[in-house]
């Protein structure tokens, strides 16, 4: 009992997460300035380094006393991989323990009362996760840095791209179902992350297939879930805060759906060998 309380301070009570309160041009990454250039850095960054800098190098002869580093980088990858699969794992249990402190009633986990400012610890939560899908750009570094049998792929660069505006969403919109979406997703970048950190360690498991599983099921349960908060919204007299944000978390979820399912058919249905590539 008292190692819970001491872990609802520090994830729930503690007055930094209790009194957060997300403030647009205030808060830290809180402007659609601040959004929209971390996006365009993001991908202006990647296409120059994929499509300008790697195919330069390969051209160029390689010096033969130049040093080789693929332990560096499977270094730097396994320390990336344990922060955010620690990260994902605290934000986890960080909203449930903040879910259930700071809800109403059980219709709150569904659906925000109109109007629910962005503030407590659920938002703080939120704004975390929201920071994290920045550090997550990294992925694609590594993955350009890895002159192996890892590709980048469309999905990859569109989802680390997309999703850091659906978190801006978010928080912009206190949109409804946001735990239920905060705590799925941290859960499955927990395992995604402890398998990349895995394979970095040069242990591959052989439940690649499981990662890619998960986020499939974690679409479907995202629209399993918004029939009860659409529900709440349309027999309630208010409705539920944030229906503009959550559409188009649908949209992108949607999409998402479609190229994980497209990825899934190709790389397993057909017994493809896809041990090489990232799956996000």
């Amino acid at each position: 009992m008292e190692m819970y309380e001491e872990l609802h301070y520090w994830l729930v009570d503690q007055p930094m997460i209790s009194e957060f309160k997300w403030k647009e041009g205030e808060t830290f990454g809180g402007s659609t300035q601040f959004l929209v250039t971390s996006v365009i850095t993001y991908l202006s960054l990647t296409a120059t380094i994929h499509f300008i800098i790697l195919p330069t190098s390969k051209s160029t002869p390689q010096n033969p006393s130049s040093p080789k580093s693929p332990g560096l980088l499977r270094f730097v990858s396994t320390i990336h991989s344990l922060i955010l699969l620690n990260l994902s794992f605290v934000m986890a249990i960080g909203c449930i323990l903040s879910t259930l402190s700071q809800m109403l009633n059980t219709r709150w986990i569904f659906c925000f009362p109109a109007d629910t400012p962005p503030s407590g610890p659920v938002f703080f939560w939120a704004y975390v996760f929201y920071l994290s899908k920045i550090l997550e750009f990294v992925d694609t570094l590594l993955i350009l840095l890895n002159r192996g049998n890892r590709r980048l792929t469309f999905l990859h660069v569109y989802h680390h791209a997309v999703v850091l505006v659906m978190c801006y969403v978010w928080l912009q919109t206190s949109q409804s179902l946001l735990p239920v979406a905060l705590v799925t997703n941290a859960l499955v970048h927990t395992l995604m992350y402890t398998y990349y950190m895995l394979c970095a360690l040069g242990k591959r498991p052989p439940w690649k297939r499981l990662v890619t599983d998960c986020q499939i099921v974690q679409f479907m349960f995202s629209f399993g879930v918004s029939m009860v908060m659409l529900w709440f919204h349309f027999t309630g007299n208010d409705g539920c805060s944030g229906i503009w944000g959550w559409v188009f978390n649908a949209v992108f979820n949607a999409s998402l759906l479609a190229l994980f399912t497209d990825f899934h058919t190709k790389n397993y249905a057909k017994k493809k060998d896809s041990r090489g590539k990232r799956i996000d």
